[in-house]
């Protein structure tokens, strides 16, 4: 956030003939605003992307994927404020003290709002992700999305909701596409879009965070007095989607609106046709021959991962 000018007055505020004093600037939106007036932009906006993209209703029974981070907090903050059916889901990663402090402050959350948090544990499922890290060669990063993917899904079903909705923000989705694009990969650039429609076994999955940045979701938990686990994963360093992240923020300091703009353009004027081209070409979505849940290959990527640990044991 570029800091505000002494004495600055709230946009709203001031159009309105009041004299609220400012608190944030978002300078790519330039606007000025007052504490609850930041709180309305916040929850309206993240209306208005619900409303665009026709990610859900009222009527919908929404899976809010919790992992005790500022995004997904506040995500289902403002779905519970803006009258939509949510409860949250969490996965217990057993990444030591990580896991502890994301978990504790996910169920004293769901407490705080008076909403169901459905819990689980890959220690009971397959194995906590420190063990699987040591039995793939898979980065843990991708291991780990591959498991979130796969319990999310499936437990969504067991459990009766229609929607999962996951905290992604703007920064998330402008790193992907970057790196997406820079290696070109199409077949992923054509999934990245803010619904992921049910077919074939798969929840439909929404991002109504996808035009809300980092910093912003940061400042709406600070003033909704949201507690959330404010360090990194530690199996997330080195990540190149923070280096990516970190390259692009540099640009949006220079100039602010990238970002949105390269995220938004995308998704009005690259990701049609590529969809286009796609859809003449079936992808087939098959039962993994294992478990049963849907998937691209004859075994699911998290069957696969459940052999791999089984060796690792059996060897050692």
């Amino acid at each position: 956030m570029e800091k505000l000018k002494k004495g600055s007055r709230c946009t709203i505020c001031k159009a309105k003939g009041e004299k609220g004093k400012a608190v944030v600037f978002l300078p790519h939106h330039r606007l000025a605003l007052c504490k609850n007036h930041y709180i309305q932009w916040f929850e309206k906006r993240i209306e208005k992307t619900i409303k665009e993209f026709r990610m859900f209703s009222k009527r919908d029974r929404i899976l809010v994927a919790v992992s005790g981070g500022k995004d997904s907090l506040a995500l289902w903050n403002v779905l519970i404020k803006n009258g939509y059916e949510a409860d949250g889901f969490y996965i217990d990663l057993g990444i030591d003290q990580y896991s502890k402090d994301s978990k504790e402050l996910s169920v004293q959350f769901s407490k705080k709002i008076g909403r169901s948090l459905h819990i689980i544990s890959l220690k009971d499922e397959i194995a906590p992700i420190p063990v699987i890290n040591k039995s793939t060669k898979k980065p843990a990063c991708s291991a780990c999305g591959a498991v979130k993917r796969y319990y999310m899904n499936s437990y969504a079903k067991k459990l009766g909701y229609r929607i999962i909705a996951t905290g992604h923000n703007l920064d998330d989705e402008v790193a992907l596409l970057f790196g997406n694009t820079l290696h070109w990969d199409v077949k992923y650039l054509r999934k990245q879009y803010p619904v992921l429609k049910e077919e074939g076994g798969f929840i439909r999955k929404v991002k109504p965070l996808c035009k809300i940045t980092e910093k912003e979701s940061a400042m709406y938990a600070f003033f909704n007095g949201i507690e959330y686990i404010e360090y990194e994963c530690p199996f997330s360093e080195g990540a190149s989607s923070i280096e990516y992240k970190e390259i692009l923020s540099k640009i949006e300091e220079k100039h602010p609106g990238t970002k949105l703009q390269f995220y938004t353009n995308f998704l009005k004027n690259m990701h049609p046709i590529i969809k286009e081209y796609y859809e003449k070409e079936e992808t087939q979505i098959k039962e993994c021959r294992i478990c049963g849940e849907p998937s691209f290959n004859e075994i699911c990527a998290v069957c696969r991962l459940k052999n791999s640990v089984e060796r690792e044991t059996v060897q050692n």
